[in-house]
């Protein structure tokens, strides 16, 4: 029986680190066999690639950068999400194909149909069966980054983040099984948000087979 496949979204700062352990955890605790990860990142090979684009002092540009995002992203693919998949587990992971678009695509101003046929590429096919996109007020950005090292991205300006934050948005509406979090809420309110959208979605219905 295929596991279950869900993808945390949204910019940088909105707490989707700390949802995702909350949801690792509570999955854990009902007895679930559970993967978390993150993009980029999520094996050897990919952790080298994340750390090459997101160094900032380095000139990477926008093609370029895809390209990179996407290779550590077929390596995380194949090499992780595809095979706990096969083996019944439920796969968190932090970031997937929505953030190339929003990032790459709307903040970059790349062609989001060339974006679109990298993802599909990269992922052989690959959707979520839940996409939580975490959006947050952009005053939040700076006083929840104060003591945090500033990755090159981190480091774009407020038209990067509003240009990211309308591609998440105008996505939701069109993506299906994505929904909209208010990053802003108390993390408590969002935890129970995400835990009422799993079991709207079924995820926690696998068979008990499949926990471990």
């Amino acid at each position: 029986m295929r596991g279950k496949f869900i993808v945390l979204e949204g910019p940088d700062r909105c707490g989707k680190s700390t949802q995702a352990k909350l949801l690792y955890n509570y999955l854990l605790e009902q007895g679930f066999d559970v993967v978390l990860t993150r993009e980029p990142g999520g094996t050897p090979a990919a952790e080298k690639i994340r750390q090459i684009v997101l160094e900032p002092d380095l000139d990477i540009r926008p093609v370029a950068e895809l390209m990179l995002y996407e290779a550590s992203r077929a390596q995380h693919t194949q090499e992780k999400i595809i095979p706990a998949l096969q083996e019944g587990k439920i796969v968190i992971c932090e970031r997937y194909t929505m953030s190339t678009c929003a990032y790459q695509g709307y903040a970059r101003g790349l062609d989001l149909d060339m974006i679109e046929t990298l993802n599909n590429i990269a992922t052989t096919g690959l959707k979520p069966d839940l996409t939580l996109v975490f959006l947050m007020s952009d005053k939040y950005f700076s006083s929840r980054g104060e003591y945090l090292f500033s990755d090159r991205l981190e480091r774009e300006d407020r038209e990067f983040r509003e240009n990211m934050r309308r591609g998440y948005k105008n996505m939701v509406g069109r993506t299906e099984n994505a929904h909209l979090i208010d990053a802003d809420a108390d993390v408590d309110v969002i935890r129970e948000k995400v835990i009422a959208l799993l079991k709207q979605h079924h995820i926690t219905d696998l068979c008990p087979s499949v926990k471990s």
